[in-house]
């Protein structure tokens, strides 16, 4: 009895060591996958936080706000010939191109997923950002960055352009929308750029923006 007795405690105890010795195991991987999650959304928190910013700026002014979000073209193909170590730094002299064409010292060009990057842009016309798109579209082009995976021979960007009028509570529907656009750009070839407006029609006719 006493061998069925302690059999039983054995059991017993057999399975609380079992869900105790998964128990701290799964918190540590809950943890971890919580922290790596936390390094992969702070791009995203830093565009959601410049938005934001630039949403509250635009409404308060009643001014436009204008999202350029810019991809780089044929990125996978890239990403398979050339890797990542040569991808990453073909994306980081993509960003140093950018950053001297900025218009304002609190405008910053924020990496955007895997391949592309963002700009929050309050208070700009939308023919100034077309502008803008312009000129970082000829100093990428000129800067040369070889891609044997394209037709160009040349790495590009594909852009997405959206301007909104804010008002009322925080949309970020124009970030979406500019995303949208740079795909629809993409569809179309590469180095292109594709604007959506989201700005009612009254607002076009009373507002040069």
């Amino acid at each position: 009895m006493n061998r069925v007795t302690m059999s039983g405690n054995d059991g017993f105890w057999a399975r609380v060591r079992a869900v105790l010795g998964r128990n701290p195991a799964m918190p540590a991987y809950g943890q971890a996958a919580i922290g790596n999650a936390d390094k992969k959304s702070r791009p995203a928190q830093r565009i959601d936080e410049q938005l934001r910013r630039g949403w509250a700026e635009a409404g308060q002014r009643q001014v436009s706000l204008c999202v350029l979000a810019m991809e780089m073209d044929r990125y996978a193909e890239y990403f398979s010939a050339y890797g990542r170590d040569a991808t990453e730094a073909s994306l980081d002299r993509l960003q140093a191109i950018i950053a001297p064409l900025l218009p304002r010292e609190t405008v910053h060009c924020l990496r955007n997923g895997r391949a592309g990057f963002v700009l929050v842009l309050p208070d700009m016309p939308v023919l100034m950002a077309r502008e803008l798109a312009s000129r970082i579209a000829t100093a990428i082009r000129q800067e040369g960055l070889p891609n044997k995976e394209s037709h160009t021979g040349q790495v590009t960007l594909s852009m997405g352009l959206a301007v909104t009028n804010p008002h009322g509570g925080f949309d970020r529907s124009v970030l979406n929308n500019a995303n949208q656009a740079v795909k629809r750009a993409q569809r179309r070839g590469l180095a292109r750029l594709e604007v959506v407006d989201l700005r009612g029609k009254p607002e076009k006719r009373s507002k040069a923006a």
